[in-house]
């Protein structure tokens, strides 16, 4: 049997025959001058992709023996392949792509400083939960040690935890220039965060839980019921209630200016938004004007309220509730006074039309719906 670099006669073909057949000096391969970085191997007709990058040449299967599928295919292996090109200066290990992340947190003005803590707080947690990753070389770390980690660290924190971490380390990664196919991360799932089940006051134990705040004896126990009273009628967030001044209560209009806390990135929604004044806040807003302040005051007296709270909740024997679940109180309680969802999502400073409001409270408007569907009837009234 003949070999591919021999001619009909058994006689060995020149290097001149075999560049003219395009093929390789021992006739295995066969290049496309036309068509730069595609090969095919002779013997099974397969079309590969071989290109050289920093002195290594890679060659690869594109599974396929069509010529016109091969070269549909080759543009992707050629970038995935260049793509790993390193730039002058790029970081080698980890721990020094983890450093540039972090420069870039703290310069990024777009961030609150809770949101960067909350990022330096799951770097911490992904460093505790996977030893030695700070000393690993980038290119060492592998899909299969990403997934390991991922299956331990899913059983130490929640599932909103776990995305933000799963989030930071992917930030990190693309810090260092590694996206995409070269992603060790990209077959980890985000796990799906359970809906948090909202155990609410009644009003009966809303206004005990106020009077055991304020007879407490504590010395800002006025203030910090006044505070949960504040979070409690407005919706407002803990970090948004600190920035109320009173020159941003308009009591003859009837609404406060609040600045969002949650658009601080430039994403089209405005910077602050309007909430209206209940009349709980407005008798509340009155007792406090009577108090002296000037324009540029704090509002809320003391910036947060969550021991006093816990500590009559537990006196009281209902379930513990957080800053947070005031802003969820409010929200319920306009819903079940008859306000339409997408204008309480506006009330809260949500810029997505309602839709998160409506997984959430959208239970609350289905009961609501179904309360008043009793009152609807076609029989005549009896005398």
């Amino acid at each position: 049997m003949k070999s591919f670099n021999e001619d009909t006669n058994g006689k060995a073909k020149t290097p001149k025959e075999l560049r003219d057949r395009n093929l390789s000096n021992d006739g295995k391969w066969r290049s496309f001058p036309k068509v730069p970085n595609l090969v095919q191997y002779i013997s099974t007709g397969t079309f590969y992709g071989r290109v050289k990058v920093d002195g290594k040449l890679y060659r690869e299967s594109l599974k396929t023996t069509v010529y016109s599928i091969a070269k549909l295919k080759l543009p992707d292996f050629v970038k995935s392949k260049l793509r790993k090109k390193r730039q002058t200066g790029a970081p080698v290990s980890f721990g020094e792509a983890r450093k540039l992340y972090e420069q870039d947190l703290e310069s990024d003005h777009t961030l609150s400083d809770s949101s960067k803590r909350y990022r330096r707080y799951c770097i911490k947690k992904l460093l505790a939960a996977w030893s030695g990753l700070d000393d690993m070389k980038l290119n060492r770390i592998s899909e299969a040690e990403c997934k390991e980690w991922a299956g331990r660290f899913a059983g130490q924190v929640d599932e909103q935890y776990f995305n933000n971490t799963l989030g930071t380390l992917r930030g990190i990664l693309k810090r260092a220039g590694i996206v995409g196919v070269d992603d060790p991360t990209k077959d980890v799932k985000r796990l799906g965060v359970k809906p948090k089940e909202l155990k609410l006051p009644e009003p009966d134990q809303f206004e005990k839980m106020l009077d055991e705040i304020d007879t407490s004896g504590a010395g800002q126990a006025h203030h910090c019921a006044d505070l949960v009273r504040f979070l409690a009628f407005s919706g407002c967030r803990l970090s948004e209630a600190r920035q109320v001044r009173w020159a941003d209560v308009n009591l003859e209009r009837g609404f406060i200016v609040v600045h969002n806390a949650k658009n601080r990135k430039t994403n089209g929604t405005a910077p602050t938004r309007n909430i209206p004044i209940i009349p709980d806040m407005r008798a509340l807003l009155k007792r406090l004007a009577n108090q002296r302040h000037s324009p540029e005051d704090p509002v809320c007296s003391v910036g947060e309220c969550e021991k006093s709270m816990t500590r009559a909740c537990r006196l009281l024997g209902i379930p513990r509730i957080t800053h947070h679940d005031l802003r969820h109180l409010f929200a319920t309680r306009c819903i079940e006074s008859g306000v339409d969802i997408p204008t309480v999502s506006r009330w809260l400073g949500h810029s997505d039309g309602g839709a998160l409001a409506m997984r959430v409270y959208g239970h609350l408007r289905d009961q609501h719906s179904a309360d008043m569907a009793q009152r609807v009837t076609f029989s005549k009234p009896t005398a």
